[in-house]
């Protein structure tokens, strides 16, 4: 079960690593692509390179906590609401073949703070 658990976590941080490091570099550069794609969405270059900036700097933790596990936690925690606002815009915007990549980094944003062994929620 622990091997299951480890593939699981190890397998979730880095398809979630990929995801939002392209994401954010696409923004933080300027990438045509991308900055058509978030004008579409009502953000203009300021709120576009500002997402970018902020996703970047998850990523950032999240490599840092490779080395450092709580530093991982907080990437992913930063992470979150950025998952959750591209969800939900590109739902909003019926977007659907954006969409399963921001719903899976929803999902994997849970995954991954649950199988970590340096994370605990206490209600």
């Amino acid at each position: 079960m622990e091997k299951i658990k480890f593939i699981v976590h190890w397998g979730a941080f880095a398809y979630y690593l990929y995801v939002f490091g392209y994401a954010s570099l696409f923004k933080v550069f300027q990438k045509k692509t991308m900055m058509e794609s978030m004008s579409s969405l009502g953000f203009n270059k300021i709120w576009t390179i500002g997402i970018g900036i902020g996703e970047l700097a998850g990523v950032v933790f999240l490599l840092i906590g490779l080395f450092k596990p709580q530093f991982k936690n907080a990437g992913v925690i930063l992470l979150f609401p950025f998952a959750i606002g591209a969800f939900t815009a590109h739902m909003a915007h019926n977007e659907y073949q954006h969409f399963y990549s921001s719903l899976i980094v929803c999902i994997l944003s849970v995954i991954i703070l649950l199988t970590d062994k340096q994370f605990k929620l206490i209600l």
